[in-house]
């Protein structure tokens, strides 16, 4: 396999629900990794994760391109509304999300683990 890749986020994130790079991919792709997992995520106005994270065994970085975008914790909300405004959580720290407008999001965890696919985007 060739040791350099080129793409869309647009196009391949589609193939995995959203997710670039990580576990998931076949060994040998250079996008194949178990020490991090990178997400384009694409969210329609009023789309909403299909259930909460618990017990998380990651850390998270979570940045906004465009739209609007509700990060949410047992705690609080963190409204993330200007370009480039972000939001990082580590291991333990459950959490679902909201999109009130079309908005994209760039997501990058660590490590990747397998197991958490639900059905949510």
């Amino acid at each position: 396999m060739d040791l350099i890749y080129t793409g869309n986020a647009g196009p391949d994130a589609l193939a995995e629900r959203g997710w670039l790079l990580g576990h998931f991919k076949p060994e040998g792709d250079p996008r194949h990794s178990a020490d991090v997992e990178i997400k384009w995520g694409r969210h329609p106005a009023g789309d909403r994760r299909a259930e909460w994270v618990r017990g998380e065994q990651r850390t998270a970085l979570l940045v906004l391109i465009s739209g609007c975008f509700h990060m949410e914790f047992p705690e609080r909300t963190v409204v993330l509304a200007e370009q480039g405004d972000y939001v990082v959580w580590g291991h333990g720290v459950d959490h679902s999300w909201y999109s009130p407008e079309e908005t994209v999001v760039l997501t990058v965890r660590w490590p990747s683990v397998a197991g958490y696919a639900v059905g949510a985007r």
